[in-house]
């Protein structure tokens, strides 16, 4: 959400009694979908918004939901549009100071019914479990060059390829399972480059050059998806009932769970990039059973043996 964009909405909720979705829409210059986003956004972030679906439904915003813009700063009303960090993503910008006293100065009084406000009752914590501080490139070090709307040349470290100098158009920064990662077109081409991989940058004098009508979170939710999209090659497998829980959390939405057999095993489906992603069934040991295809079978063996060869 863009700060003119949260403004806007707060005015077309606080200048009405009620209101629609549809209303707001037309109103702010947006889609309805971006509009029930942002509204979810507001009240996460303790603002007292009721929504109401079907004849009689509507968009309120009741007593305490006032917002007094007249003491926030230009740089204040900046830091509202950094949706969804938590508060150690935000010192990791070297932002915190400034995003705290535009929070505190938005911040809705206690409601008349005497309900505890919402952000009060939520904590946010980005980081994944036993994640380590961040490596390599520091946020807070990449935002300035990126405010310029520069081309960058970064060198960014692979283990499959040796240094080498990429000049990118950088869209900004992206913040996803406790990791920072650099949104940019290289030669056109979508990229997501982890922070923690590139070795050293320079800001170039020349424009960033964008592809046209594409946004940052565009860009990154395209990229996303592809990446979790996991791959087009499929293992059939049977999975022990006991290790169903843990699969599910380890692999998450690149399994599929199926029917159970007469024998009490799951059967399953994992989808991979390659075929040496079947490599993270090995964490299961003889409690997952690789049915297909063949090379899956083969190359699981393989490995398997590999690591008795290695122990004994």
């Amino acid at each position: 959400m863009t700060p003119d964009r949260f403004f806007s909405l707060l005015l077309a909720l606080q200048s009405r009694p009620e209101t629609t979705v549809a209303a707001i829409a037309e109103e702010t210059g947006v889609s309805a979908r971006t509009v029930m986003r942002d509204l979810r956004w507001l009240q996460d972030a303790g603002f007292p918004i009721l929504s109401r679906r079907g004849r009689y439904g509507g968009v309120f915003l009741l007593p305490g939901g006032t917002l007094d813009a007249t003491r926030l700063t230009p740089r204040e009303r900046e830091h509202l549009a950094l949706t969804g960090l938590d508060a150690e993503q935000r010192q990791h910008l070297g932002v915190q100071e400034t995003s705290g006293r535009a929070l505190r100065k938005v911040a809705s009084a206690r409601p008349a019914d005497d309900l505890l406000p919402v952000g009060d009752l939520v904590v946010s914590d980005n980081r994944p479990w036993f994640g380590r501080e961040p490596e390599g490139a520091s946020p807070a070090e990449f935002i300035g060059d990126l405010r310029r709307g520069v081309r960058l040349r970064v060198v960014y470290r692979r283990a499959d390829e040796p240094e080498r100098w990429r000049t990118v158009d950088p869209y900004g920064l992206l913040a996803k399972g406790g990791r920072w990662y650099l949104v940019a077109d290289e030669a056109g081409t979508p990229r997501l480059l982890n922070l923690k991989r590139v070795a050293k940058w320079e800001a170039l004098t020349v424009p960033r050059r964008l592809r046209s009508g594409v946004s940052l979170a565009e860009v990154a939710a395209e990229l996303s998806s592809g990446w979790e999209s996991a791959g087009d090659l499929e293992i059939r497998l049977l999975l022990q009932r006991y290790q169903v829980e843990r699969a599910e959390r380890m692999l998450g939405s690149r399994l599929s769970l199926g029917e159970t057999t007469e024998d009490g095993l799951v059967s399953g489906t994992l989808r991979c990039r390659e075929l040496e992603d079947v490599r993270q069934l090995l964490m299961f040991a003889d409690s997952v059973t690789v049915l297909e295809p063949p090379e899956a079978r083969a190359r699981i063996k393989a490995l398997a043996a590999q690591i008795l060869r290695h122990y004994d």
